[in-house]
Parts: C-alpha cells; structure tokens; sequence
C-alpha cells in the first residue's frame, strides 16, 4: 500500500479540488461504459461484470436483454439455461443465481421495477452496496455514494486519497473529500484513468495529467 502523504485533511481536501478539476479536463466525456436501456439492464450488467470486461459484458447483453425482457423473465428463466447464456462472463454459476434471485425479489416486492433506493436495492439478493450505487447513479442520477471498483481503489491509494484497501471504507473516505456533485463522475473518471494511465502493474507517471497531484508518481520506475 502507497503511504498516506503527509497532510491535514484541509490538505487533502484541497488537493482533490484540483485533481476533480484536472480529472474533467482529461475525462470531460467520462460515463459509464456498460450498455444499456433500463436499470433492470444496467443491474445485471454490473452484476455481469465482475471480474470481467466491459467490453466482453456488452458483447454478451444484446442477446441476454432480447431473450430475458424483464425481471420476471429472468425470474422464471430455467437457470441451466442461464447460466450458459452468462458463461462468457466467467463465474458464470454465481452471476446467473444473482441475477436470478434478485429479480425474484423484485418481482416479489417492488412489481418488477428496479427500486430507486440504496436501502431497497442492497436488501435484493445477490446486489451490494458497489452495484446499488452502479444503478443509483447512472439508472436514476442519485448520488449516494462512490463507486469503488477494483480501479478506483487503486487510484484512490495512489493518489493518497485513501489509505484503505476495503472497498467501503475507501468509498467514506473519497465521499468526505469530494463533493457529492462529483460523486458519479469521480468513480467514471476514475476508472478511465485506472484502465489507460494508472495501470495495475506499469503506471504511465509520466504522461499521467494528475502527476504533479501524486505522492506515487515515478515511484513505480524506482523500483
């Protein structure tokens, strides 16, 4: 773990004003890259990527979506059949019953709509607090917190906005320094820059925009 640069939190606050700043310059486009039409769709997409690509999820969705219309289909899908529908994906048996539980639940409780509240969307079987804020944010443009994936993390760290490598409390952390405003963009921008600058195993430091904002920078090359 990257140490945490010496600051106070007024500091750290005033540096995450400018990387925000800098992050819309570099990103001014930045949104979420999974396809979809409903936040049914984007639920499941989510659900669908992890430990997988956006990329490969898109690829897979089209046909999932046509087949699987709503949260009643995929309720009373035979799940076999799901499963080899998601395989792609990898971890296919566990996304298929995920995706297959929660949508009983909101057939069950919510009259087949994706409900539109933190609570309401982690008490869905197989949804947790990173794909409810997936949904929130982008399904419905509520702000309730950050999304921390595997490349906001370590940016976050990185950048030493966080010295927490768990996924909840990184998110406490980046929603005490930034606006809520930023919140939604901050997780898109963020996962660009992890995915084409700040690389898991060779950050690009030196074309990196947010270099002169990093404790991290040039680190790496020391190595």
């Amino acid at each position: 773990m990257v140490p945490m640069p010496r600051e106070t939190n007024a500091d750290r606050k005033a540096r995450a004003r400018k990387i925000i700043g800098l992050l819309r310059r570099m990103y001014p486009d930045a949104h979420c890259s999974l396809d979809y039409s409903t936040p049914l769709q984007l639920l499941v997409a989510t659900v669908l990527s992890a430990q997988c690509t956006d990329k490969r999820v898109n690829l897979v969705t089209p046909a999932l979506f046509a087949k699987y219309p709503d949260a009643k289909a995929l309720a009373d899908a035979n799940l076999d059949e799901l499963m080899n529908d998601v395989r792609s994906t990898g971890f296919y048996r566990n996304k298929a019953k995920a995706i297959q539980s929660a949508c009983r639940d909101i057939v069950a409780r919510h009259a087949g709509r994706v409900p539109d509240t933190m609570e309401a969307l982690t008490e869905l079987s197989g949804v947790g607090r990173k794909t409810a804020n997936v949904v929130l944010g982008n399904a419905f443009n509520v702000a309730v917190g950050v999304v921390v994936d595997t490349h906001v993390g370590r940016v976050a760290r990185r950048l030493g906005l966080t010295g927490n490598d768990d996924p909840v409390k990184a998110e406490a952390d980046l929603m005490g320094l930034f606006e809520k405003g930023d919140w939604i963009y901050l997780s898109h921008a963020l996962i660009l820059h992890g995915r084409n600058v700040c690389a898991s195993q060779r950050p690009n430091c030196a074309g990196c925009g947010l270099a002169q904002l990093c404790p991290s920078a040039f680190t790496f090359q020391k190595r």
